[in-house]
């Protein structure tokens, strides 16, 4: 990678996700492997329990340790102190291993990404009101917290994530991939809320199976599988302006290179190191160009 560019990676990139019937789990050391074989040097921490001792897996093949996702119900507010105590727990597990973000999704507390209730007011009060406590708390363990706009979330379309920003100091995490199938175009985004971005995912997305998705005439874990996320260049993201954009405006914060695969069991093990070697080099040609 170019010198002066922090780049990551993430487990979701194998197929290891939390959805319950995602699709096939490759062995953590064989990922975390393939990682360290593609030059990589850290990597996002990938579902609870994915990673039964971090310190250790991650040692063994040379990698730090950036943060994780946690996605918990912000909304509910007699359940707003389990999510707290949910995000407690993380923080000071990442904080063990040196992780330096929680990446905070507001869950609809459903089971997958493919059911969205409406919120009232008051719901979306108490969601902003439990990601500061959770801000607080994770601050606490040294660490930052950033909300990741995410399909099938109660932060996914444009209008929640500009009124997210309007109601809330948490910085963003700029997710390419999910902004875009929410329809928010991330480089407009990028410009109009420069000091906003605290962590970047970087995807690439077909916007015809983005379309679909958005329309809800097919379920999100469905169109993953179809080939929803593509190599970097591949898709319809314009990811060298975003990438030149919070550049220009001061990012200096980690990339990760997060592209949701879902893996069967006829799916050929070589895909996902195959598909984040090509993205990698694209995104060397789009960091040297920048300098």
């Amino acid at each position: 990678m170019s010198a002066g560019f922090k780049v990551a990676a993430a487990p979701i990139s194998w197929g290891v996700c939390e959805v319950p019937g995602w699709g096939r789990v490759l062995e953590a050391d064989h990922v975390l492997a393939e990682m360290a074989a593609l030059g990589l040097r850290a990597t996002e921490l990938g579902p609870p329990g994915y990673l039964s001792d971090p310190r250790t897996a991650l040692g063994r093949h040379g990698l730090d340790l950036v943060g994780g996702f946690l996605a918990v119900a912000l909304h509910d507010k007699e359940n707003a102190q389990a999510a707290v105590d949910a995000a407690d727990e993380s923080a000071d597990r990442m904080a063990r291993c040196g992780g330096e973000v929680v990446v905070l999704a507001a869950a609809t507390g459903l089971a997958g990404y493919d059911q969205r209730p409406e919120l009232d007011d008051q719901q979306w009060r108490t969601l902003v009101e439990t990601a500061d406590r959770i801000a607080e708390a994770v601050a606490a363990h040294g660490l930052r917290t950033v909300l990741h706009p995410h399909v099938g979330t109660h932060v996914e379309t444009e209008a929640e994530v500009e009124r997210f920003i309007a109601d809330s100091p948490m910085p963003l995490c700029l997710d390419t991939g999910h902004l875009l199938i929410g329809g928010t175009d991330p480089v407009a985004l990028a410009r109009r809320h420069p000091a906003r971005i605290g962590h970047i995912h970087l995807k690439d997305v077909r916007s015809d199976l983005a379309e679909r998705v958005r329309a809800g005439a097919v379920p999100f874990a469905a169109a993953v599988a179809e080939g929803l996320f593509v190599p970097l260049g591949d898709g319809d993201v314009d990811t060298e302006s975003m990438v030149r954009s919070v550049h220009d405006a001061g990012y200096r914060g980690w990339y990760v290179l997060e592209q949701d695969t879902a893996l069967d069991e006829r799916s050929p093990v070589d895909v996902p190191r195959r598909d984040t070697a090509r993205s990698l080099a694209y995104l060397d040609g789009v960091f040297s160009r920048l300098g």
